[in-house]
């Protein structure tokens, strides 16, 4: 035997390592084989399933359950060394530690697995945006949960205080909530959005000083496109405590048309006015319901109409306000029917004369 696989480190010698070390490897190849021809037998029965559920598990708990007997494997090669009774508990924590990690990986990968394969394709196909963007939290979450549950497990098991560890966390929690309260409001916010659903994606709403339609809808904040084409982010938070008028559900717009008349207008023409008003109203299809005119004072300068109409929902308001208005003047004009405009009368007082 050469020299060199005698000389002795940390109580071992060299020889001893390498069969270590020797035995961890093969232990490494025999899994991967055995797995293989296991998984490849197994496949055959799950391929004359209708389910893909047993593929899935077939796939997921590969790596896991290699590494795992890997780590037994490691703890094996390691216990037919030298070592002290300190160091052979360290590295049975550590063992135990790790088999726990490997643990919450299986379930991990199999419950992600699981969501992708089932609960991914239904969110897909549903009309709602709220479980599009939910579903990415709740993964996550999961996620959390289960690596928290076993550091948590895994610590106890290796002999550390969980106990106050559990309690630091409380109180770092506590600490962090206060921080990002704003975030959590703006959170709830967004789930406020999500199941009362005041507005949807290309609704145009207003709130506040913003007017808009609405281009994204975030956990966090949501996105409005307002008419200058300027995109205004606006935090969740804001559409809990702020009334929100939803423009796009309307069911018409009102208009409230104002028009004045000079005082020379006889009875006769301001009958005339109302009459033609109405016959503009009737004959426009861009209008619904029943138009509201009537003969509102007298101003200062001007004996006052007053015009309601309502454009129908899928009217374009800007240009049915627009054929109305030149009705108007077109017809007003063709019967000799004078629009009013501010005027005043100076009178000159002779003082020589008081």
């Amino acid at each position: 035997m050469p020299e060199i696989l005698k000389t002795t480190f940390y109580n071992n010698t060299v020889l001893e390592w390498l069969t270590a070390m020797g035995i961890v490897l093969a232990v490494f190849i025999a899994v991967k084989i055995v797995y293989r021809i296991f998984s490849k037998v197994v496949r055959i029965f799950t391929a004359k399933t209708k389910t893909k559920l047993d593929d899935i598990i077939v796939d997921m708990i590969e790596e896991p359950i290699v590494a795992s007997i890997v780590i037994i494997g490691i703890w094996f090669a390691l216990k037919g060394l030298n070592m002290s009774d300190v160091a052979v508990g360290k590295i049975g924590h550590i063992m135990q530690f790790s088999l726990i990690m490997m643990i919450a990986w299986l379930v991990s990968r199999l419950l992600d697995a699981l969501i992708e394969e089932y609960i991914v394709p239904l969110t897909a196909n549903s009309e709602s945006d709220m479980d599009d963007l939910l579903l990415p939290i709740l993964r996550k979450g999961v996620r959390i949960i289960i690596w928290s549950m076993a550091i948590i497990i895994g610590l106890n098991n290796v002999g550390y205080d969980v106990t106050a560890l559990i309690a630091g966390l409380g109180i770092g929690g506590l600490a962090f909530a206060m921080a990002a309260k704003d975030t959590v409001a703006n959170i709830f916010g967004g789930f406020t959005i999500f199941t009362d659903k005041p507005f949807g994606i290309k609704d145009r709403i207003q709130i506040g000083n913003y007017d808009g339609s609405v281009v994204e809808i975030g956990v966090r904040s949501t996105r409005l496109k307002t008419s200058a084409g300027r995109i205004v982010t606006i935090p969740n938070s804001k559409f809990a405590d702020s009334p929100v008028e939803n423009i796009s559900i309307e069911p018409s717009r009102k208009i409230i048309l104002q028009l004045g008349l000079t005082y020379d207008t006889t009875p006769e023409n301001m009958d005339k006015a109302l009459a033609i008003l109405g016959e503009i109203a009737a004959a426009n299809e861009d209008l619904t319901g029943e138009p509201t005119i009537f003969f509102s004072g007298f101003g200062d300068f001007s004996m006052n109409i007053t015009f309601i109409y309502y454009i129908a929902k899928d009217s374009s308001i800007a240009s049915t306000q627009n054929s109305i208005n030149l009705a108007v003047l077109k017809q007003f004009n063709a019967v000799g029917l004078e629009f009013a405009f501010p005027t005043q009368t100076l009178y000159n007082i002779d003082t020589n004369k008081a």
